[in-house]
């Protein structure tokens, strides 16, 4: 079968990949329906996530058709359409029973690498290099499930293909931002970059009662799908000074929390991004953090910065002072979706939560190329790239 797969720094292709089998009696099979790219995928395709090998299958934010279920699998059967979370957990470990999930202590089959790279072990993700399990990506026909019954979601009838699909990724990355910064009623919420992720988290911050949400980018046509589909406030950074605007928007203290949902190939206006970017291109830091400065920056005293765009390794000139002198609360994390997809999926049941706009650009597999180019490059506007195996 044919897949979009990872050629080398900046280069995919399509080429002939082994059809996917049962090997756990927990697997599943997938007809894959629908499988997006992610600004995370950027960050493979740039060359600064490690243990990424010629003909490795892309994608990690899928839904689908059950096509083969293992024996011991219990909640699903062929015939299901089901929205798969991109971190593979397996429901048992510590964390899991945490809910904590993308920490799975089993879910990863290689962890000696991100032992090596942070101290300890995360859960594995579809198609996301060897450092994260090695697993095939979505950007498939057929691919394999792993921990079925801990990470497969029955969609509700009344929900389309298009808009569950970024049940499996974007929405409960943001879901996981803005909950585990704590929102509370009442509070100022800015967020840092307008792509899939970050609308998702001002959508849910929103729905935790902020009585201010601003979603900071410069691409208008993203800053106008949040006005428009979020019902957000927004802000070009290329155009005002931005921790200024939000303490202006926030009585003079600045927001309760600030999200920062860019990560390490973050862009700016100022001498700032130059640095990074040279000193990124040189190996001397891994992480452009320039989205995440500005975040501790402009945060209140007191407040709290999440960051939950992907950081891979070291930054530079970093503001440990403010941190500390400001009394923030700094937290990060990959998505924990097991928790929250259910919650999803019934809010977009009843229409609360809306994410088919993001698929600005619907396309086959054979055109998967075209398809991370104008990703990338943000050609004609495109926000997110949707592949569709079946055509």
């Amino acid at each position: 079968m044919k897949a979009v797969t990872w050629r080398g720094v900046n280069e995919v292709g399509v080429e002939d990949v082994p059809e996917p089998t049962i090997l756990n009696d927990h697997d599943i099979i997938l007809e894959v329906g629908l499988s997006v790219t992610c600004g995370s995928d950027l960050h493979l395709l740039g060359g600064y996530i490690p243990a990424m090998r010629a003909g490795d299958v892309l994608g990690h934010e899928f839904m689908g058709t059950v096509a083969e279920v293992g024996k011991n699998v219990t909640k699903h059967r062929v015939g299901d359409r089901v929205v798969v979370v991109s971190f593979t957990s397996c429901g048992q470990c510590w964390y899991c029973k945490q809910e904590l999930w993308s920490l799975c202590d089993n879910g990863n089959p290689n962890p000696g690498i991100t032992e090596a790279l942070w101290g300890q072990a995360i859960g594995g993700c579809y198609g996301y290099s060897h450092a994260l399990g090695g697993y095939a990506g979505s950007h498939a026909p057929y691919m394999r499930v792993p921990y079925a019954d801990q990470g497969a979601f029955a969609i509700p009838d009344g929900v389309s293909d298009e808009r569950a699909l970024f049940a499996s990724d974007a929405a409960p990355t943001g879901w996981t931002g803005a909950h585990q910064a704590e929102v509370k009623a009442g509070d100022v919420v800015a967020v840092w970059g307008a792509g899939g992720v970050g609308q998702m988290a001002a959508r849910k911050a929103m729905l935790m009662g902020a009585e201010r949400v601003v979603v900071i980018d410069r691409f208008d046509n993203r800053l106008q799908q949040v006005r428009q589909h979020i019902g957000a406030e927004t802000l070009d950074y290329e155009e005002v000074d931005v921790p200024a605007e939000l303490r202006e928007m926030s009585g003079g203290r600045g927001p309760d929390v600030c999200i920062e949902a860019v990560g390490m190939e973050a862009h700016s206006n100022g001498p700032q991004y130059l640095y990074d970017q040279v000193k990124q291109q040189l190996r001397l830091q891994s992480d452009r953090p320039t989205a995440l400065r500005e975040a501790i920056y402009a945060c209140r005293k007191g407040g709290t910065v999440f960051a939950l765009g992907v950081f891979g390794g070291l930054v530079d000139k970093f503001p440990m002072g403010a941190v500390m002198n400001k009394a923030l609360t700094l937290r990060g994390a990959q998505q924990h979706g097991h928790r929250y997809i259910p919650e999803i999926l019934d809010l977009m049941s009843r229409d609360e939560v809306k994410t088919e706009h993001l698929a600005t650009h619907v396309m086959s597999l054979d055109d998967g190329p075209k398809g991370y180019r104008m990703f990338k490059d943000k050609e004609d506007g495109c926000v997110r790239a949707v592949f569709r195996p079946g055509t």
